[in-house]
């Protein structure tokens, strides 16, 4: 990677809470101005990838002086992880969403579904291919990527309840950790050479529905061996 003097001021001079927005709009006017420029960012992301985006790029496409920029984020990093912030609080949702139909027999089939979904929003908008992969050009910006992550690996938890029942907690989080990072892995990699490619969705449904059966036989199997707890 092409190490930038802003790069080197970022990675001597900020900590994961320094790539937050340095300030959030309070102000109808502030609001208005810093949706412009995330907006504006997330379509230069798309356009010209993350190496060859910058700041001033951003607040010319937004129509907005480069200083009100900087008074929201501090460099470029800032910005991707806010985005990055905003598609993981979208993710919360749809698997909130996803959470009001379990437990259900047919869990197997809602995985299905579930996938799909997220393949077309990959699909139809491109900047979530475009943060994601931003967002793996640092220590620190990967680091962050790693909390939005866990973010969501900790609601997958509690939805994996009643789809492995046999399961322990701290096996659910761990089966929860690989089921994000493998879905947002195979999403990046169905969506490459400016096309779709749904056979690595296919692919991605199989990988996961196996993962679960498997993971919920080995935990019925180790519950079956395990010695009863001594009572009093």
């Amino acid at each position: 990677m092409r190490v930038t003097a802003e790069y080197r001021w970022h990675m001597t001079t900020t900590g994961l809470a320094g790539l937050g927005p340095r300030r959030r709009p309070s102000q109808e006017r502030s609001r208005q101005r810093f949706s412009q420029i995330l907006q504006a960012a997330r379509a230069q992301l798309v356009d010209v990838g993350f190496e060859s985006f910058t700041c001033e790029q951003v607040a010319a496409r937004a129509g907005v002086p480069i200083g009100s920029l900087y008074q929201f984020f501090a460099n470029k990093y800032a910005i991707v992880c806010e985005l990055d912030r905003l598609d993981t609080e979208g993710m919360q949702e749809e698997l909130a969403g996803f959470a009001e139909r379990i437990p259900h027999p047919e869990w197997a089939t809602l995985l299905d579904s579930f996938v799909d979904h997220l393949a077309v929003l990959w699909r139809d908008d491109p900047s979530r291919r475009a943060v994601w992969l931003a967002m793996q050009s640092t220590p620190l910006t990967r680091a962050i990527g790693a909390e939005h992550e866990g973010a969501l690996a900790a609601r997958v938890t509690r939805l994996l309840g009643p789809l492995t029942p046999g399961s322990q907690v701290e096996a659910r989080e761990q089966i929860a950790q690989v089921l994000i990072h493998v879905t947002y892995s195979m999403l990046n990699f169905s969506i490459r050479d400016g096309q779709s490619h749904p056979d690595a969705v296919v692919q991605l449904k199989n990988m996961l529905t196996a993962y679960l059966v498997a993971a919920e036989e080995a935990a019925a199997r180790h519950a079956s061996t395990r010695p009863p707890e001594a009572t009093t």
